[in-house]
């Protein structure tokens, strides 16, 4: 069956997107579709999923820690704070993508959430995913959606709250990573992890 789950080298099945690197399998195994709650980690997942548009996403993964030391570890309070001689210094960073409109939304972003209630953030995001038997198990990558409903609400409440560059594919992409929906398919083993976190 086309787009099922593969066996890896240590024969464990897996989404196939997690076998073309190491990086893909230890983030795909650890991470994706984990639950992540607090504001700057979200923030942080948001930012990259927006710099991720357009891009792979094993591209942003290289990057990440150029990223976290670029942004000041995605603290929200601080990013808010950076000036103009701190954009110059990310659109010259060669650890991060030099997306001009990408650092913009990620540096206007932070101002935004910056003027939210802790848990604002966190709050909002989660209270867009949905139930855990909303739909079928995925047994295939054609069975996984690149937008549903609620990540276009999602990314619509967050547009009028002033956050940039967010669309509803990058929101369900965030959605999946950050484990608002569990898209690692039936037979895959970071399934069941992925439902006890």
């Amino acid at each position: 069956m086309s787009g099922a789950a593969l066996a890896g080298e240590d024969g464990a099945l897996r989404c196939p997107w997690a076998l073309s690197t190491e990086d893909y399998v230890a983030y795909h195994d650890a991470e994706w579709g984990r639950p992540v709650h607090g504001d700057d980690a979200l923030y942080e997942r948001l930012s990259l999923e927006a710099f991720q548009s357009g891009l792979s996403w094993i591209t942003i993964l290289r990057r990440r820690e150029g990223f976290r030391e670029a942004f000041a570890d995605f603290h929200i309070a601080k990013v808010a704070a950076f000036t103009d001689a701190d954009r110059t210094r990310l659109l010259a960073d060669p650890g991060i993508i030099r997306n001009r409109a990408k650092i913009e939304a990620t540096l206007a972003n932070a101002r935004v959430l910056a003027d939210w209630a802790p848990g604002e953030l966190d709050e909002l995001i989660w209270s867009y995913a949905p139930g855990r038997d909303a739909r079928p198990v995925p047994k295939t990558l054609g069975d996984v959606p690149a937008i549903t409903e609620e990540s276009t609400a999602l990314a619509k409440a967050l547009k009028k709250r002033g956050i940039r560059f967010v669309g509803p594919t990058t929101a369900y992409a965030l959605m999946q990573a950050c484990g608002l929906v569990n898209d690692h398919l039936a037979d895959c083993a970071a399934r069941e992890g992925a439902l006890a976190a």
